[in-house]
């Protein structure tokens, strides 16, 4: 698996929790391309923010070597991210509309 890939995963992972929680708690749903764009951002926005911890994709595949475990942490800060990217996103649309 290369560096690519795992961030490309990464975002899916965003993607499908976003989605998920939209789903799931309708007060929170923009809409499959709302939820998509807050995920897509989350996701990005928290891997950026606390990869460097030591969980980021280069770090994942150190000199050739997967290594599940910042794997397993990369998913949970990406399904994280998806699912603040969602909560943010209508935080600011109700502050927005007052």
């Amino acid at each position: 698996m290369t560096e690519t890939l795992i961030s490309l995963l990464s975002i899916l992972i965003g993607i499908i929790a976003a989605n998920v929680t939209g789903a799931r708690y309708k007060k929170y749903s923009f809409g499959v391309i709302g939820n998509t764009i807050a995920g897509v951002f989350g996701s990005i926005f928290l891997i950026k923010s606390f990869g460097r911890l030591g969980f980021d994709p280069l770090s994942i595949m150190d000199n050739g070597m997967f290594h599940i475990g910042l794997f397993l942490v990369n998913c949970l800060v990406s399904i994280s991210g998806g699912v603040l990217g969602v909560i943010a996103m209508k935080l600011i649309y109700n502050k927005l509309n007052k």
